[in-house]
């Protein structure tokens, strides 16, 4: 083992504290060389559920059926989906704006749609606050819709300069891949990813028996919420493992899944939560000058999950980086263990 590779080794030991963080694992690419991870109760080959990543995969689908002429990007949604799952959808100040939803707004997150996952319902809880209390439970599509639809969006789709993110958005991207192409959600990501990247380990979790996946924690406490792993699907639904997903971001941004010229185009950024920004299916994260005034930190384009898993790119240093710490809550850990890794890997 290299000395730089007990380096990163060591920022994952030290990242276990057993209060907030019980295992890590991460994987890296730099220069064509690749690097492995694993401390605590995780290791290297363990699946876990990689949650809102899972939209890289769906956005990969669409840029994959833009490539085909399958869809175009500006395409309204009412040219896919049945119109009882449009109705009523975007009701905003009176006006219904449900039949201009584009494919692009739902992917950058311009819909204006509430989240159905992390916004309050009528009971005064959001499914995210249910899921934590351990009340774990399962939801159908058509509920996740009609949840949506008792939710009042925020603005009108499209409004400039407005981006709010919402799982909302995702759940018709899956039925419009479904509508196109004739095959379940699941089928598309093994034909159109898992299989030709060979991601062995990789699978849209569909059976809340399957134990397979790592059971997440919040805090100190394990959560076991398997029911709500399988409503998710294109927004959130996907188990993977670091290694699994190296491989995966590397195709997303080299032109394996869809042509590369795509990627400039989704660069088109709106703020959604401090210090991330969505763009056209992916997140960028940088921290501002203030928090970051030697530049030492690059920016990064990707994903991440409530998982606390995450699949980055930093363009700067040519540097793809995947893993998780496992922990629903404490959003910012995972970011911290990225830039730890990052900032010892490129270090001279």
């Amino acid at each position: 083992m290299s000395e730089k590779e007990k380096l990163l080794h060591l920022v994952l030991d030290r990242a276990i504290d057993k209060k907030k963080i019980f295992g890590t694992s991460f994987a890296i690419k730099k220069d064509g060389r690749t690097w492995l991870g694993a401390s605590g109760d995780l290791s290297i080959d363990q699946p876990y559920f990689i949650a809102s990543t899972t939209k890289l995969f769906t956005t990969a689908i669409i840029l994959y059926l833009r490539k085909k002429g399958s869809l175009s990007l500006d395409d309204k949604i009412n040219t896919y989906l049945d119109s009882g799952i449009l109705n009523g959808l975007h009701i905003y100040k009176g006006a219904d704006h449900s039949t201009e939803l584009t494919i692009n707004h739902l992917l950058a997150h311009t819909s204006g749609l509430s989240d159905y996952f992390q916004e309050k319902g009528a009971n005064g809880k959001s499914l995210e606050d249910e899921l934590k209390t351990g009340n774990d439970q399962s939801w159908t599509f058509e509920q996740a819709i009609e949840r949506t639809k008792a939710m009042k969006p925020l603005f009108v789709p499209g409004t400039k300069n407005k981006a709010h993110y919402s799982d909302a958005n995702f759940q018709p991207l899956g039925r419009i891949i479904e509508a196109i192409t004739k095959k379940p959600y699941s089928q598309n990501c093994n034909d159109l990813i898992i299989t030709p990247l060979g991601l062995s380990k990789t699978y849209l979790y569909q059976d809340f028996t399957d134990n397979t996946p790592k059971t997440l924690y919040y805090k100190a406490n394990k959560l076991p919420i398997s029911k709500a792993m399988t409503s998710f699907g294109s927004d959130g639904g996907i188990v993977s493992t670091s290694a699994d997903m190296l491989l995966f971001i590397d195709a997303f941004f080299t032109g394996k899944l869809f042509p590369s010229q795509y990627i400039s185009e989704l660069q088109k950024w709106n703020r959604i939560f401090f210090p991330m920004r969505s763009g056209i299916g992916i997140h960028l994260f940088k921290l501002p000058w203030i928090f970051n005034p030697t530049g030492a930190v690059p920016p990064f384009i990707g994903h991440s999950g409530l998982s606390r898993a995450l699949a980055y790119y930093s363009p700067k240093n040519n540097l793809y980086i995947t893993g998780t710490v496992n922990q629903v809550a404490h959003p910012d850990l995972s970011f911290k263990t990225m830039i730890k890794l990052t900032q010892k890997l490129i270090k001279k």
